[in-house]
């Protein structure tokens, strides 16, 4: 299992792409590259208020960035390794499930198996 700060990490990626508007915003990043809020309320049926403030919660939850403004431009990028983060954690997480889960399968076969009458015998 993955150690408790990438579960931290991953429920912070999780809880901000619960939203659909932060995913299209996400998409439209991950699409068309580095973006201010004005560009991104241009090619989004939303307000430069509402988008800024779901670029504020995907910001908080580590998945897009801001360079440092050039005049009155304050551009966003996509950061991959906080979603890969959350991938793996997942992962191993599922893994985990799965390793619980063929051992209850073998001890339930080895349970029918002691179980079945022998079909063999009169």
């Amino acid at each position: 299992m993955p150690p408790p700060d990438a579960e931290t990490q991953a429920v912070a990626v999780f809880a901000a792409l619960t939203d659909p508007t932060r995913r299209a915003l996400l998409d439209e990043l991950a699409r068309a590259g580095p973006a201010t809020v004005t560009d991104l309320a241009a090619r989004l049926p939303i307000t430069r208020q509402a988008v800024a403030r779901h670029l504020a919660r995907l910001a908080e939850a580590g998945v897009i960035s801001s360079d440092e403004p050039t005049g009155r431009r304050h551009p966003y990028r996509l950061e991959p390794a906080p979603i890969r983060a959350a991938q793996v954690w997942l992962a191993a997480l599922a893994n985990g499930w799965d390793d619980r889960l063929g051992a209850l399968e073998r001890a339930l076969d080895a349970t029918d198996t002691k179980e079945s009458p022998d079909h063999g015998q009169t």
